[in-house]
């Protein structure tokens, strides 16, 4: 019977991460220890396979079970490895990229980075917001604004002297080990990975946000098993589980299985497919191939955000105000994966979904 931190397992049958593995005890150890998980965190870099090249789901099972563990853990973690697997997409070799990384991509009102041809290089000037752990990485993927009116991605060196990074006043309680600041850029070296717009039309692009709702989802597993064992608890001090509190485990039960399950069936197809010629397989495999892979992200995001937001309603009203008031890592898992699930854009990404859909980007 899985224990509070047995790995997350996607689907059964096959071989997957170790709940015994040394790397998730290091993990359990070293939460809220930002040094020591960036250590982790390019150790599994070493060693962890890339989306898209036949081993998706055994990504996203390590991610999730990072995030069971802790989930800022996983806010560690998931941008290395994303920004390892964007060099390799770009044609360079992530062994040779030493430190820590991290992935800015978001964009804020009022604030602009820009990418400025300077000889035979290029130099970023301006503002970038959301940029979680900036003062302690080496490195990052950037996106920029360029020239002719599109935006590219970058790899820069933080230690840069030209880079600047804000420490926020980060007032939430979830997350605090994760403050995500502005970072102003003057005249920073950047070395462009491939093109203008390149970043975002990549399949690598959808997965990345995939592996991200691989997290939100392994932290709904940690909440459910803790509700869980407050029920065993219960039961071994003489309290058995009433019929609401037996029907609600049933529900968190249906609901994890539900969405595991479809991320499993996802990683699949996305190996399938970066697998197999375009001019061989079946007819019904050609169409599927044909999917936007952002469409199956937008699925997939919205499929675990629901869980994740269903997983919080329904423990958080069963346990009641004691455990967040009393219950350290509770308290700090139900508050993390809340402010975590907040990158989902609810409604807005359903509508880019029926879009798609109604543009015949669907399988039904």
């Amino acid at each position: 019977m899985p224990g509070t931190n047995a790995a997350v397992r996607l689907s059964v049958g096959r071989e997957g991460p170790d709940c015994l593995d040394p790397l998730f005890q290091a993990v359990s150890a070293g939460a809220g220890n930002v040094p020591v998980l960036l250590g982790l965190a390019q150790e599994a870099g070493k060693e962890w396979p890339r989306p898209g090249e036949g081993s998706t789901g055994l990504l996203w099972e390590l991610l999730a079970t990072v995030a069971a563990i802790d989930v800022a853990a996983a806010r560690v973690f998931e941008p290395h490895l994303d920004a390892l697997a964007i060099l390799a997409q770009a044609g360079h070799d992530p062994a040779r990229a030493g430190g820590a990384w991290g992935v800015f991509a978001a964009e804020g009102p009022g604030m602009r980075l820009t990418a400025e041809s300077h000889g035979s290089g290029v130099l970023l000037s301006g503002a970038k917001p959301w940029c979680s752990l900036a003062q302690v990485l080496d490195h990052a993927v950037v996106t920029a604004h360029t020239d002719d009116g599109g935006r590219a991605a970058f790899a820069v060196d933080l230690r840069h002297a030209g880079v600047t990074c804000e420490e926020p006043e980060w007032v939430a309680r979830g997350l605090q080990e994760i403050p995500s600041g502005t970072v102003w850029f003057d005249r920073v070296p950047a070395e462009p990975l491939q093109g203008t717009n390149w970043y975002y039309s990549r399949p690598g692009f959808a997965w990345g946000g995939m592996g991200v709702a691989a997290c939100w989802l392994g932290g709904a597993v940690g909440i459910a098993r803790d509700y869980r064992d407050s029920l065993r608890a219960g039961r071994l001090s003489g309290r058995e589980p009433d019929q609401v509190a037996l029907a609600s485990l049933g529900e968190l039960d249906r609901t994890l299985a539900s969405a595991l399950q479809y991320l499993a069936g996802t990683a699949e197809g996305i190996d399938r497919r970066g697998q197999m010629p375009a001019d061989q397989g079946s007819s019904h495999q050609r169409d599927a191939a044909r999917v936007s892979p952002w469409s199956d992200a937008l699925r997939v995001r919205g499929t675990c955000a629901a869980a994740v937001e269903r997983v919080l309603t329904v423990v958080g009203s069963n346990r009641g105000p004691g455990p967040l008031a009393f219950d350290r890592t509770y308290a700090k898992r139900m508050a993390d994966l809340a402010l975590y699930v907040r990158q989902h854009h609810g409604m807005r990404d359903d509508a880019q979904l029926g879009s798609l859909t109604l543009k015949g980007d669907a399988s039904w």
